[in-house]
């Protein structure tokens, strides 16, 4: 898929101020230090649509992008690691559950993971509440430029023997860097052929 248009659309705090317009949407989600706003500036070839910072968990509202006029990608806050405060951090948490529970447009999660760490309590945690509300998702692997191959590979290997612990069979799994844009194709192609589907 060839990303031609992409531009901002809204930012808010409630699920029900979100855009109504009914099309597909891609939610976008991980710890605060992922890497997220780069992976979303690689994927649709922008260097700022969303806002990279030195410091984790910038995003602090659900963003919606209108892509290529025909479908939405959504930036949502990062969890884990960033200085907020408890009050902040139960309001993250109220809406982004609130938009996992009743935004019907969605139609596939992405669960941004570093791939140069170990598997964290907090993502697999996170991945086990999707599957139990019956949300889709993926799992974008980030910052795989860090790394030799070798241990990359290892290092995935691994990640999927401790899903494999909970998961009886695995889900779509991308590897990407956004230093290289590698991973952008296969995850836009993924994408499109949902839509296909829709």
């Amino acid at each position: 898929m060839d990303i031609k248009t992409s531009k901002f659309v809204i930012s808010n705090s409630k699920v029900e101020d979100c855009p109504n317009s009914g099309l597909p949407e891609y939610a976008f989600i991980g710890r605060s230090n992922v890497g997220k706003s780069s992976l979303i500036n690689m994927l649709t070839g922008r260097k700022s649509l969303a806002k990279v910072s030195g410091k984790p968990g910038k995003t602090r509202l659900i963003n919606h992008f209108l892509i290529n006029e025909n479908w939405h990608l959504v930036d949502l806050p990062g969890y884990g690691y960033a200085k907020v405060s408890k009050k902040e951090k139960k309001v993250f948490q109220k809406f982004i559950t609130d938009y996992f529970k009743k935004r019907n447009q969605l139609v596939n999660a992405f669960v941004l993971v570093d791939s140069r760490h170990e598997p964290q309590t907090i993502d697999l945690e996170f991945m086990q509440w999707l599957g139990s509300q019956m949300i889709p998702f993926s799992i974008i692997f980030t910052k795989a430029d860090k790394l030799k191959p070798v241990v990359l590979e290892k290092n995935i290997a691994h990640y999927k023997s401790v899903l494999m612990e909970y998961w009886e069979e695995l889900m779509p799994m991308f590897i990407t860097s956004s230093a290289n844009n590698s991973g952008k194709e296969e995850v836009l192609n993924y994408i499109k052929e949902i839509n296909i589907g829709l």
